[in-house]
């Protein structure tokens, strides 16, 4: 498994080995071992397992978890291809505003680490992309929060050619900008110390 730091403080891009073969192949996309060395802690505490389905065209996000209670997640493309991107949206990060994205796809099952309060979008390539999720927390609506994923200060990776599909929580979504203006925006050291408290210790 290779490991990568991504360009928001705490997200982890993760390669595994895929083992191919004249049947298909085999992959481990989430590795215990290789986890906890790259973030810490005893344990990822899986609360619910998330599946979803999208044709090509398809932005999902930036959606975010209120924080408390606060999740981390790990997700990877099981069929299909998509952008997969991770937005820092935690007032005070060191890398507050910033985003980076990881290719995702069924060839090289990589998976990304999104830690506590970060946001996270992803662009459908193909139709039929399957993203499977791995999350700490169960999903509880009230929770559960959105921002512009087409918000021209963030900028984010929507490539030519992709007519942008939302939902319509989605297009209402406010900007970063005016979320950070209603006060509605998980707090860093906040969301470090909940993330430690989940992983059981750094």
């Amino acid at each position: 498994m290779q490991v990568r730091q991504l360009a928001v403080e705490g997200a982890l891009e993760f390669t595994p080995d895929v083992f191919p073969d004249e049947r298909g192949l085999f992959v481990s996309p989430f590795q215990g071992p290789a986890f906890r060395d790259a973030v810490g802690g005893d344990h990822f505490p899986v609360a619910q397992s998330n599946h979803s389905e999208s044709r090509r065209g398809v932005v999902r996000g930036i959606h975010y978890t209120t924080t408390p209670p606060g999740m981390a997640k790990y997700v990877y493309c099981a069929t299909g291809e998509a952008i997969d991107i991770v937005v820092d949206i935690r007032v005070g990060s060191p890398t507050f505003g910033k985003w980076d994205a990881v290719h995702m796809d069924q060839r090289h099952f990589r998976g990304m680490y999104f830690p506590v309060g970060v946001g996270h979008a992803f662009v459908a390539l193909g139709d039929r992309t399957v993203m499977s999720y791995i999350l700490t927390g169960s999903y509880v609506p009230a929770h559960e929060q959105a921002l512009a994923v087409l918000d021209p200060a963030l900028g984010l990776p929507i490539p030519e050619g992709i007519e942008p599909v939302l939902s319509e929580r989605d297009r209402v979504a406010i900007t970063l900008a005016e979320a950070a203006e209603r006060g509605v925006l998980p707090d860093y050291h906040q969301c470090k110390l909940i993330e430690k408290q989940l992983m059981g210790g750094r």
